[in-house]
């Protein structure tokens, strides 16, 4: 396998490296070793780790490093051999889309990051968090030929911040140097034991993460429980919003409703994010369809159930007439809502009303399973449940729909 020999990416990185390395520094992709040299000139570093998958790379650093203690090489894919962790990573990645000649792949891991140019650089960042200090820096190099959006959004999905410091434009692309570090939300996660943090998904108003955290650390402040280990969900506000304090407000009716065996358990929150238990299952639609009658009618009325407290309660919950992406079923049958941002207090509630919406318009699917309802009688039902908000306007849907 060739080394990566110094080419203009090499030395604009080069640059920022002379400028910013300090403390202990890893050379990921170190390749030649020019930036893992270069960091060990400043007096500021005390040590570089220079990690390379080619074996090539590394025994020929080796020779060049024989009286600089200071130099470690190993090799390594990524953060495969890596311990601890860093003030400062550099990473100059293969950032080249997979490229061919006639139908043949060229194969080249020193140019070439991926299919589409920067796959190995989403592996990176996927893992480089618990690799950093908590103010340590990343310096990261790529190409306009990598996709320049894809990037920083691989970096926002990390909760990762990023400074442009540099660019320098060739014949057939531009580079850019960006100065990487922890965001706030993830600082604060990890000082509250929240680890393995991962993009999940998104929603109109917030992305979710997944994480872990160490409950034999974490008990003493939030979590009274013995089990090591919880599975979490992390929603942080999308800096696209412009809905002003969602989080903060699905924070405050988490706690209420929560009392009353409503929403995921709910653990804590900050600035622009909550944090609750995560739920494994599926959303009620895909749940459906390869269920009985007798299992969708245990579902059916928890969610009914659950709707009427809230009603009870003077909190509307909104969104529950499309609640297709709101509602989880666990695979011990149990309901879980999700997503309580924009919940309210108001006199008329429409929680079971829009519930009632909601299973009118998959009435063919519940007629397949073998329930019997009347669209026509059930929203004729809903309408005098809504003038009163009654219990026994309540039961009267759940008569008609489950005897």
């Amino acid at each position: 396998m060739d080394v990566y020999e110094p080419r203009e990416d090499s030395y604009l990185l080069q640059e920022f490296v002379r400028e910013h390395a300090f403390g202990r520094v890893l050379d990921v992709g170190t390749g030649s070793g020019i930036q893992a040299l270069t960091a060990a000139e400043s007096v500021k570093v005390r040590e570089v780790i220079a990690i390379d998958i080619n074996e090539t790379a590394i025994e020929e650093l080796k020779q060049k490093v024989k009286l600089i203690k200071k130099v470690k090489p190993r090799q390594s894919d990524l953060f495969s051999e890596v311990e601890g962790q860093f003030d400062m990573i550099i990473f100059n990645p293969p950032y080249l889309p997979q490229d061919k000649v006639g139908n043949e792949i060229i194969e080249d891991p020193s140019l070439y990051g991926g299919k589409k140019g920067w796959e190995i650089s989403e592996r990176f960042f996927n893992e480089v968090s618990k690799h950093l200090v908590p103010g340590g820096k990343i310096l990261f190099l790529f190409s306009t030929l990598t996709n320049k959006e894809k990037i920083e959004e691989i970096i926002e999905n990390n909760l990762l911040i990023f400074e442009r410091l540099g660019s320098k434009k060739l014949a057939f692309e531009e580079l850019f140097v960006y100065l990487v570090e922890k965001g706030k939300i993830l600082r604060n996660l990890e000082v509250n034991y929240v680890g393995d943090i991962k993009y999940f998904t998104h929603g109109k108003r917030g992305n979710i993460f997944t994480g872990m955290i160490d409950r034999n650390k974490f008990v003493k402040t939030h979590l009274p429980s013995k089990k090591d280990l919880m599975k979490v969900a992390i929603k942080v506000k999308r800096k696209e919003s412009t809905a002003v304090e969602r989080m903060e407000n699905e924070a405050k009716w988490l706690r209420v409703l929560n009392k009353k065996g409503i929403g995921p358990k709910f653990l804590f929150s900050g600035e622009n994010y909550v944090i609750y238990e995560f739920v494994e299952g599926e959303f009620i639609l895909d749940w459906l369809k390869d269920k009985r009658k007798e299992q969708i009618e245990m579902v059916l009325m928890n969610i009914l159930k659950q709707c009427f407290v809230m009603d009870e309660l003077r909190v509307n919950k909104e969104e529950m007439h499309h609640p297709h992406k709101h509602i989880i079923v666990t695979n011990f049958g149990q309901v879980v809502f999700l997503d309580f941002e924009r919940c309210t207090r108001i006199d008329k509630p429409k929680n079971v009303t829009q519930v009632v919406e909601f299973l009118s318009r998959i009435n063919k699917e519940l007629w397949e399973k073998g329930f019997e309802f009347k669209v026509k009688e059930l929203r004729k039902l809903a309408k005098e449940y809504k003038k009163d908000l009654s219990k026994e306007s309540f039961e009267k849907i759940v008569r008609y729909m489950f005897e």
